[in-house]
């Protein structure tokens, strides 16, 4: 279009006939208009044209000076005029970060030459820049503006930060690694099936393999959990077809036996709110009328028991049943499957064994050597712990920038034997993305919910606030209608999974920040088991989650900012984003002082009157729960080992009155010392946890940018130090750690059915399946390199059958040296037989006989704490020496060889001809013990029916039972 500034002015200012002219030289009809639209459209036409123009007269500009090598300008929008009237054009002083341009000087970047940022943002959003900072590289270009646009807005580079996908060769490692540590529970798991399988045989009156189970129908975005236990269900269970009441199989082992466990009663504890002056010691009216013992509850019996013949019938309605009917096994998983699987990791576990690399192992951990000669030099080391006779004191600390690869196999060392582990300075390795509250706000602050739930930390009691008053006063702080701070806790925001929607920078940068991704990567991490999970399937919250708390720099000793102890039902990393210091004023102080001094005469007068007399004289309650010699700021945590928890138990139900929770006041009854997160140990309690048991905690403070690595199963507490804190967490499922986060499942089982930890949200028995599921199918990918191959382990309709096809890995795969020991004494409690063949699947559903070695009650899924896998950069070579020969002993080997082609072709072809071998002696043993196993079920039919044979009289299920009996042995 050939119209230049000039003339579209002059049509501004002309007549309807220049209106017309305009029509005709832009092609639109303007004769049915009227005049005010006419005008309002010649002005639209104008802006556009004006538009186009400096669009244009940019593009020139920009062309003209990249033939010189100079960076394109950019002219602002409006045209200015100069000092003779004349309309000019100007440089852009558009801010980039508050999109204004009325805010006064601004700082161009040199290296894009297109952002500016004017001095108040600088000045608000970027403290720790200068201006000169500013000049040579902007916010943008570093990847770390904070504007709104950016904060909603993840690019291409960040996406690439966070890529971690393994290669083949790290894939195939990890996978064995996996195999080797899940085998014994999925071999757990497997026997279960099968012990239920055979009673249902029994029931049905037929053979093992040929009874018959209905399918439940449960899709992939479906969970079911236990009605009686609130177990989730990954695949057999019972359930009623008329009610749907699903029960799980440890339930119908209980059942069985008559010792029912998951099935407690409600526990209902009432608190009064004594209002706020008792907080602070003025009102203890209700003290007493609270700690009242309540009155004795009838405890409701319900007449729920098996048949004799193994059924279990729908509990009564009492219970969530209907009362009628019997619950059928049902399956969700394909007929087997756990099975099939279980033969398909036994084959691979053949193929590549274990050796016993203990000494090897314990080279790669060179803390030990600083210990022993009580050297705490090195940097790498946090001493956490003075207890005496042991060997765990220090803590492996090392620095995120100084990690190498090589070092996965030193944290592998330590994590194995349940330690937490310390990475500093994480956030050393980000792009440097503010975690200012203020700007987390700005970049959530537009979805739709704008108020969430905090905790009061005085009272523990849930308060609704808006989202940016806690923002706000997480700087300034904030005080009661008595003068004392307020510590409110926001916990777990944002709610549900909207912390990578809502916040996707800050996501991005949270996982870029995360050490030993191969664990802590929340997609690609292929050691975080919990990722194995299908695509579609629902899958537990694993976070990030945001924990925001304030903090005041004096101690407070009632209502300080704490996470009381407490045990995450996985593994878990937390790094600590941003603290900020909030002192209070003089006056402040002055009234704190009297307060707590009022709080230290309540809880002599209250809690001593309700544990009894002191004969020391010293009061036994948590009122003082300063650190003096904690001068730093961050976050004090404490983590007992895992060994020391009965213990730890043991004292929190000794001294439970001694601590306060609800509405500030005295804890009435204790259900599970841990998993009710209750209690707060000072460091008067810790004294005394010392002297009466003689455990202590691994203590440490947790400073800006360090990430806490917590291993499930350790009971912690946190408590932030004289600051406001920012943290971020993430829970992982990591394969040595499976064990104990089953042995928290069963903890979760027995609890009442009101308790708040009752139900099984983690799932790790599925998390195990799919685990060893993915270890298997990717072995297989890798070893016949067909990516078009669907390895169909699942698959509907197929006939579990002793694997045939022989699966062999690459030659530089089969000559790495798996360092790793699993021991067959402690692994699982379960007896894994290792033959001259490697390891044996004693598989009832294919013929072999079933090795037990505890009943119903007694579970130990715990893999030997003492596990290595190679390290990320490859398979690493430790050739024996002839003092290891006689250790390896009885061990598998796999030996690494320059072989050449023809020499290799030979070697596979043996290997061919010794693994038909192999198969077929184990059809022919198969079917040996097939015909054994037939004789013993016969054997046990003919002992059932002459039970029946003796009784007088016969049910009608009993006469049914005794016909298809006798048509089984007789024909």
């Amino acid at each position: 279009m050939e119209i230049n500034c000039t003339t579209n002015r002059n049509l501004a200012e002309g007549t309807g006939d220049d209106v017309e002219a305009l029509a005709e030289a832009t092609g639109d009809d303007v004769e049915e208009k009227g005049s005010r639209k006419k005008h309002r459209w010649l002005a639209g036409k104008i802006e556009k044209m004006d538009e186009e123009e400096r669009k244009k007269t940019n593009q020139a500009a920009s062309n003209s000076s990249r033939k010189d090598g100079s960076k394109p300008k950019y002219y602002a929008k409006n045209l200015v005029p100069d000092e003779n009237g004349n309309p000019i054009q100007v440089p852009s002083n558009w801010c980039h970060q508050c999109r204004r341009r009325d805010r006064g000087r601004t700082v161009q970047c040199q290296k894009c030459s297109s952002k500016r940022y004017c001095e108040p943002c600088m000045t608000r959003w970027y403290p720790n820049m200068t201006e000169e900072m500013f000049a040579e590289c902007c916010p943008f270009c570093r990847d770390n503006c904070n504007c709104i646009a950016c904060l909603r807005n993840v690019n291409p580079k960040g996406k690439e930060k966070i890529d971690f996908r393994p290669n083949d060769d790290q894939k195939v490692q990890y996978s064995m690694y996996i195999l080797h540590v899940l085998f014994p529970i999925l071999k757990c798991l497997n026997e279960e099936h099968i012990k239920e399988k055979t009673t249902e045989s029994i029931i049905q009156g037929s053979s093992l393999s040929d009874i018959q189970l209905k399918d439940a129908n449960c899709s992939l975005d479906e969970r079911i959990n236990c009605n009686c236990c609130k177990t989730s269900i990954f695949d057999l269970h019972r359930s009623c077809p008329s009610c749907h009441y699903d029960l799980c199989l440890q339930c119908c082992f209980e059942l069985r036996d008559g010792n029912l466990q998951g099935n407690k009663e409600e526990v209902i504890i009432e608190y009064r709110d004594p209002g706020l002056k008792y907080l602070h010691g003025k009102n203890a009216c209700y003290v007493e009328t609270a700690a009242e013992d309540p009155a004795p509850k009838e405890k409701q019996t319900h007449d729920w028991k098996s048949l004799d013949d193994g059924r279990i019938p729908c509990p009564p309605e009492s219970m969530g049943g209907c009362g009628g009917g019997i619950l059928e096994l049902m399956h969700i998983k394909p007929l087997d499957t756990v099975s099939r699987l279980l033969n398909e990791a036994q084959e691979l576990l053949k193929m590549h064994k274990p050796e016993d690399m203990r000494e090897i192992l314990e080279q790669h951990c060179s803390c030990s050597d600083f210990v022993k000669e009580s050297n705490g030099g090195d940097e790498q080391l946090r001493k956490a712990a003075s207890r005496e006779n042991s060997n765990d004191n220090y803590l492996y600390c090392p620095r995120a920038i100084d990690i190498k690869l090589g070092d996965l196999k030193h944290f592998q060392w330590h994590w194995s034997k349940g330690e937490p582990v310390i990475v500093s300075n994480v956030l050393e390795t980000t792009l440097g993305l503010s975690w200012e509250p203020m700007v987390m706000w700005r970049a959530f602050r537009q979805l739709k919910s704008t108020k969430n739930a905090a905790i009061n930390c005085l009272d523990w009691c849930e308060v609704d606030i808006n989202i940016h008053n806690f923002f706000a006063w997480y700087t300034d702080g904030q005080y009661d209608n008595e003068g004392w701070p307020k510590i409110l806790k926001l916990k777990a925001w944002p709610i549900s999974n909207l912390f990578e929607d809502g916040l996707p920078r800050h996501g991005v940068e949270f996982i870029t920040s995360l050490p030993f991704k191969e664990y802590t990567h929340p997609r690609d991490g292929y050691l975080n088991l919990a990722v194995k999970l299908p695509e579609k399937s629902l899958k537990p919250h694993m976070g990030p989650k945001t924990y925001i708390a304030y903090g005041v720099h004096q101690e407070l000793g009632r209502g300080d900012s704490v996470t009381k102890l407490h045990c995450d039902m996985a593994d878990v990393v937390n790094v600590l984003t941003h603290t900020a210091t909030v002192t209070p004023s003089s006056d402040h102080c002055t009234r704190i002082n009297y307060l707590k001094m009022l709080h230290k005469v309540q809880d002599q007068k209250k809690l001593l009157g309700v544990v009894g007399e002191n004969k020391e004289g010293t009061p036994g309650s948590c009122v003082d729960g300063s650190d003096s010699d904690l001068e730093e700021g961050g976050a004090l945590w404490d983590v007992f080992r895992r060994e020391d928890t009965p213990k730890l138990e043991e004292y929190l139900k000794k001294h439970f009155k001694e601590f306060r929770h609800a509405f500030c006041l005295p804890l009435q009854q204790v259900i599970h010392p841990i998993h009710d997160q209750t209690f707060y140990l000072t460091m008067d309690h810790k004294r005394k946890l010392k002297e009466e048991f003689g455990i202590e905690a691994w203590s440490f403070v947790q400073k800006l940018g360090d990430a806490v690595f917590i291993p499930a199963g350790c009971a912690h507490q946190v408590r932030n130090l004289k600051q406001s804190c920012i943290k971020v967490a993430l829970e992982f499922v990591s394969p040595e750690n499976v064990g104990e986060c089953i042995r928290l499942t069963e903890d979760f089982r027995l609890l009442p059915q009101n308790h708040w930890a009752k139900e099984d949200k983690l799932e790790v028995k599925k998390i195990v399946f799919h685990a060893v599921e993915a270890a298997v199918k990717d072995l297989k990918f890798v070893a016949n390199g067909n990516p078009q191959k669907d390895l169909g382990l699942v698959e509907k309709g197929t006939i579990p059958s002793t694997p045939t096809q022989k699966h062999k890995l690459p030659k530089k795969v089969q000559g790495a040296k798996w360092e790793l020991q699993i021991d067959r004494d402690t692994t699982c409690s379960h007896h894994v037989d290792n033959e001259e063949n490697g390891y044996e699947v004693n598989n009832e559903e294919s013929g072999g006989s079933i090795k037990r070695s505890r009943t119903s009650k007694e579970r130990d899924y715990s893999p030997h704490s003492n596990l290595e896998t190679p390290n990320s950069g490859g398979s690493t070579v430790h050739p024996p020496t002839s003092g290891d020969a006689s250790k390896m002993k009885g061990k598998a080997k796999v030996s690494q060889s320059s072989s050449s082609p023809n020499e290799i072709v030979a070697e596979l072809r043996a290997m061919r001809v010794t693994r038909d071998n192999e198969v077929e002696l184990m059809r022919k043993r198969l079917d040996l013990e097939q015909k054994r196993e037939e004789r013993k079920n016969k054997k046990m039919y003919h002992m059932h029916l002459n039970a029946l044979l003796m009784k007088e009289h016969l049910s009608p299920e009993d006469e049914d039972i005794k016909r298809r009996l006798l048509a089984m042995l007789c024909g």
